[in-house]
């Protein structure tokens, strides 16, 4: 049973990156952002200012753009949880990733994973979003390098190649 706030610690199971996961002792306190990055040593989640304000801690919780830094671990028990390490298939790029890479939204990388992360929540329901409806789904994740224009272009190009199902 996960560990809820009333409890010191429990077993935590959930699917991560089409995985199963079992851990021991996870605090009932601990966050998602504290599990992912301190107990399975996936560092693609950044911790930036730890109040929901940055998404820089953005995952997929069932599909969903979420900041881990304010889930509680135990909301994830019997879900599934992509990370940014998990949205490639093998050395294949996901399109929302390589379009990132190849407009040049890349720059310091610290807000990039959870970027791409509420992209793809953003182009799971909808693969021809306007421009409002990007900066609306990308709205809870900062950016202080990039200026969002290169950013909004490769969701956009992203959108198009999977329009397009390019391999």
């Amino acid at each position: 049973m996960p560990p809820n706030h009333l409890e010191k610690t429990g077993r935590l199971e959930f699917t991560l990156n089409g995985q199963p996961v079992s851990l021991a002792d996870v605090p009932g306190e601990a966050s998602l952002l504290e599990v992912l990055r301190g107990r399975l040593g996936l560092l693609g989640s950044k911790e930036g200012c730890g109040v929901g304000e940055c998404g820089a801690c953005t995952v997929l919780l069932e599909g969903r753009a979420v900041n881990s830094c304010l889930t509680a671990a135990w909301q994830a028990a019997g879900k599934r949880v992509i990370t940014i390490e998990g949205l490639a298939q093998g050395e294949v790029l996901h399109p929302l990733q390589e379009a990132f890479v190849q407009t040049g939204a890349v720059q310091c990388g610290f807000c990039t994973p959870g970027m791409i992360l509420a992209a793809c929540d953003l182009l799971s329901k909808n693969l021809r979003p306007s421009d409002q409806e990007i900066e609306t789904a990308l709205a809870g994740n900062l950016c202080r390098c990039t200026g969002y224009h290169d950013i909004l272009r490769a969701v956009k190009r992203a959108a198009r190649w999977i329009r397009e199902e390019r391999p």
